[in-house]
């Protein structure tokens, strides 16, 4: 059944262009103009224009024909926050993000390779305020070629240690909920009857949907900066690698992320690598320092992480008053794709786009 085809009148000259890339295989459709400039002198006002008053923009990108129910999008904006060298907005299947990682490492690469910032080897700078905050990605960039990002996000922390929630179809089940620029629920695929290796990526998609939607019925969130900020994004499923090391030593810890409207990330997701981190390094799984992989149960690319140090977060918003939160740093690889020109007719009654599940 399709979602999402109600008509929406565009202008008969509209003209779209965008830069495709992938992360570790999660696309990143990059906007580069003819979107609608977003209103407002803050990224969090900008996001809640485009969510009120540019949401069809959205939806005829990110839905079919010209998307589809997985696409993920990044709209390039001026940056209010001083020393940032561009700001962006994240768009999905159901709305609008505050982190994402993986756009995060697609978008250093971007700005070195377009001169957004000044490319300096063996690595650049780039300061990208996301809505969550401000993301330094450090660009490896060696005779005109850029390649590999690392990047620092906004402090993560863990909201909430073993919450019990009760799960449509599996019953009681006990979760982790953790930061990492958003919330996601933590839950080790075992406790939900799954295994990554032999369940299928549509079964994990459909009770992690179910985890998230549980967690929301059970736990207000809360944020000390801003309101738009204390939601539960999704479910991250895991191998229990937040709990213990693996037993095969050294060998990557393997999750899925299903997030927004059970959209599922084909990367290992950068955002919940950095919620992952604060989460194991909570529960002293790994300490300062220490490198862990991070492997996709989709794709099975990787991501690196470690925790840099830890920060003391004070705001009312905390539960209990202040916590400990940590500097995560996650590295990854972003490769280009194409780039697409996107135009409407007139006479097209699926311009507005739609979702076929």
């Amino acid at each position: 059944m399709a979602e999402g085809t109600t008509t929406t009148s565009f202008p008969s000259d509209l003209t779209i262009r965008t830069t495709e890339m992938h992360t570790g295989g999660k696309p990143v459709r990059i906007i580069e103009s003819g979107y609608p400039e977003p209103r407002g002198t803050t990224i969090i006002e900008k996001r809640k224009w485009m969510k009120t008053c540019a949401d069809e923009y959205r939806k005829l990108l990110m839905f079919e024909p010209r998307g589809h129910y997985d696409m993920f999008g990044a709209l390039l904006v001026s940056p209010d926050l001083p020393g940032a060298d561009l700001g962006v907005i994240f768009m999905h299947n159901e709305g609008y993000g505050t982190m994402c990682g993986h756009a995060v490492i697609a978008l250093g690469r971007y700005a070195v390779d377009r001169r957004l910032v000044k490319a300096v080897s063996p690595e650049t700078r780039v300061v990208i305020q996301c809505p969550c905050g401000p993301v330094t990605a450090h660009v490896q960039y060696s005779q005109g070629r850029s390649a590999g990002v690392r990047f620092h996000s906004v402090p993560s922390y863990v909201f909430a240690l073993d919450v019990s929630v009760k799960v449509s179809g599996v019953g009681e089940v006990v979760v982790d909920i953790s930061y990492g620029g958003v919330f996601y629920a933590v839950v080790p695929a075992q406790r939900l009857g799954l295994d990554l290796i032999t369940s299928s990526t549509s079964s994990v998609a459909d009770v992690a949907q179910r985890v998230t939607e549980a967690v929301k019925s059970t736990v207000t969130l809360h944020h000390p900066d801003s309101p738009d900020l204390a939601f539960l994004y999704g479910t991250i499923v895991t191998d229990g690698g937040d709990h213990s090391l693996s037993q095969h030593g050294d060998a990557p810890t393997t999750s899925i992320c299903v997030f927004a409207n059970k959209q599922v990330d084909r990367s290992p997701c950068g955002s919940g690598v950095s919620a992952r981190l604060a989460l194991q390094y909570r529960r002293r799984v790994i300490s300062l320092g220490q490198v862990r992989d991070f492997r996709s149960g989709v794709t099975g690319s990787q991501f690196t992480g470690s925790v840099l140090r830890e920060v003391e977060l004070k705001g009312a918003g905390f539960r209990g008053g202040d916590v400990v939160g940590v500097v995560a740093e996650v590295s990854g690889r972003a490769h280009y794709t194409g780039m697409n020109t996107f135009t409407v007719e007139a006479d097209d009654v699926l311009a507005s786009g739609f979702l076929a599940k």
